[in-house]
């Protein structure tokens, strides 16, 4: 590891988080992490802003100098909005979850979430697709989550969430080789399924159980889970006594992380054991 500067100088590059309420973000966490192991003269800090106030926010950061920002929860349609200019995944998706800035104050959106995905993937021994894939959830997470199955070459996607409505307007702004299946007809449908995607918050640590049997599902099929807390959820559990693969959402929150990191400091950092471990540590803590 590189040895560590004294801390953050005059001239440390400034980037951070920007969400309402932002506490609960572990982008610190993970982003300190690096900046310390790569010794970089920078800081990465929590910005709390009220959604009121984001757009004027958000341009004041961009011209104080401020390198960057991710964005989390109510602000990424909001990211996307006010961006000069958007990568191909956010102008897709509608939403941003990191933005760059220039030196003239210019805003660039980007979308990085079909990235981790991905890459978390690959990290599980996913490295390509091939096959039917099923998507449990329609919000931005999953729209996220297809458009990477489509980058892949999964196909068909089949699509389920308790909501229709919902579902029918990803499947509509995606376009083809999505498929409907209603909420109650979910467990059927994993019958010859390559892989399946818990895309919602069931499982999640303080939200409902995901009500899904795997009797179904083929025991050589792949089951992820974009849930990191716990990172063992029940669905996982579920899916190692079937004999099936099982990963995590941990990684896709760490490698999302990468391409601003990238951006704002010079370096594409590493997602590794070390790292896992960091972060699995904080959450484990409730830090």
């Amino acid at each position: 590891m590189t040895d560590l500067p004294p801390g953050p100088s005059g001239k440390a590059i400034v980037a951070g988080v920007a969400g309402w309420p932002v506490g609960h973000s572990r982008s610190p966490r993970l982003h300190g992490h690096w900046l310390r192991r790569y010794g970089i003269d920078g800081i990465y800090a929590p910005f709390p802003i009220a959604p009121e106030d984001f757009e004027a926010a958000v341009r004041g950061l961009a011209a104080a100098g401020l390198a960057g920002l991710n964005v989390t929860v109510p602000h990424k349609a909001a990211a996307c909005a006010l961006s000069d200019r958007l990568d191909d995944t956010a102008h897709r998706l509608g939403v941003a979850n990191t933005l760059i800035f220039g030196p003239g104050g210019e805003i660039e959106g980007r979308n990085t979430d079909a990235f981790g995905f991905a890459e978390n993937l690959a990290d599980g021994g996913i490295a390509d697709g091939g096959g039917i894939a099923i998507v449990l959830g329609a919000g931005g997470a999953a729209r996220a989550v297809v458009l990477a199955l489509q980058s892949l070459g999964y196909g068909p996607i089949r699509l389920t969430n308790r909501t229709a409505a919902r579902a029918e307007a990803v499947a509509a702004s995606l376009g083809p080789g999505i498929e409907l299946v209603p909420w109650a007809g979910r467990a059927g449908a994993l019958a010859d399924a390559a892989l399946l995607v818990n895309a919602t918050s069931l499982g999640m640590a303080g939200q409902p159980a995901l009500d899904l049997p795997l009797d179904d599902l083929p025991a050589g099929a792949t089951v992820t889970d974009i849930v990191y807390a716990p990172l063992e959820t029940p669905l996982l559990a579920a899916a190692r006594r079937r004999g099936c693969r099982a990963v995590d959402g941990l990684g896709m929150l760490l490698h999302q992380g990468r391409p601003g990191f990238h951006a704002w400091f010079g370096v594409d950092p590493a997602v590794d054991d070390d790292l896992r471990r960091a972060v699995a540590d904080d959450l484990l803590a409730g830090g």
